[in-house]
């Protein structure tokens, strides 16, 4: 007892850590793209060729690993299009919420996708919804708005009432398509494994915003030069690539509730990297924020523990597509 004890400890924590992973690696986001902005790339450009660069990556990884391409029709159709149309769904709407809304409203209005997470994995995956959890839930989203608004960044003043409700609408559907996008990998992934499961999501995401972004007359090759192909290459392999397969694997070992609340140490990232290598300060409710995704974050680990199954889950590695179950 006191081994599988100790094995159930270690994949939680092993969980736990890949979350937080992934969260750093997200908040690199915003240092990343205001640079790529300040260049003259347009929004919706880059949230295309960061995923669509990412693909690429893995069918090139594919021609060494031939097992990443065998999936089963019914997995693919619901992981490249129904996946996809959330990756896509992403995109477009978190462009609208940051027109609408800025930058500041549109990271707040993202980060309520926690509590929708654990909302969602108690009624649609059976995940035990306790108080401690959803409180958690609430407190980093919370957290979140107050460290995104709390910094130098454009204020609300001046917004058509339009827009703003655009952009409001913008930013809960963005928060929809992420927390749908953690309880469909919550589902798929013990299946088929991290690599697999990005791959085709990413892959079928690239498709359908390629199209949209067409047939709604876009450019899909507005990046200004060289360096912002580089940052997009960068945005690439470690805001989509590397922190998605973490997320992903630490949705193998610990439920979807604590590893949306994990993650949300990812403004916690951004604003210190925007405060140290950007020069945006934060504000007194700026610092509270932090506190609070910080707590959140930490009593999130407890949390992860309530309901454990008592049996660790199958890992895969990126280096060895091949065990990757059918």
């Amino acid at each position: 007892m006191k081994v599988a004890a100790s094995s159930l400890e270690g994949s939680r924590a092993e969980g736990y850590a890949c979350a937080l992973g992934a969260g750093a690696l997200w908040g690199t986001t915003g240092p990343l793209s205001t640079v790529l902005y300040s260049q003259g790339a347009a929004l919706a450009g880059i949230g295309f060729w960061r995923i669509f660069v990412a693909a690429l990556c893995f069918a090139a990884a594919g021609l060494r690993w031939r097992s990443l391409f065998r999936i089963r029709p019914r997995t693919l159709a619901l992981v490249a299009l129904g996946g996809g149309a959330l990756v896509a769904l992403f995109e477009v709407s978190y462009q609208v919420a940051i027109a609408g809304v800025g930058v500041a409203g549109a990271a707040a209005l993202l980060y309520t996708a926690p509590v929708m997470v654990a909302l969602l994995g108690h009624m649609i995956l059976g995940e035990r919804l306790s108080g401690l959890r959803l409180f958690l839930a609430v407190m980093v989203a919370a957290g979140a708005a107050l460290t995104v608004s709390g910094g130098d960044r454009p204020s609300m003043a001046g917004v058509a009432a339009p827009a703003s409700l655009a952009g409001v609408s913008g930013g809960l559907l963005a928060a929809a398509s992420y927390a749908g996008t953690t309880l469909l990998a919550r589902a798929v992934v013990p299946s088929i494994g991290p690599v697999r499961f990005l791959f085709w999501e990413i892959a079928g995401g690239s498709l359908i915003l390629g199209a949209v972004l067409l047939l709604g007359g876009g450019d899909l090759m507005a990046l200004p030069g060289m360096a912002a192909w580089v940052y997009v290459l960068a945005l690439a392999l470690g805001t989509v690539v590397a922190a998605n397969l973490l997320y992903f694997a630490a949705l193998e070992r610990i439920d979807a509730a604590p590893t949306s609340i994990a993650a949300t140490i990812e403004p916690v990232v951004g604003s210190l990297l925007a405060l140290f290598l950007l020069g945006q300060n934060l504000d007194l409710l700026g610092w509270v924020g932090l506190a609070m995704v910080v707590s959140g974050v930490a009593g999130g680990y407890r949390a992860s523990g309530e309901g454990q199954r008592p049996q660790p889950p199958r890992r895969t590695t990126v280096k060895d597509p091949k065990k990757i179950s059918a």
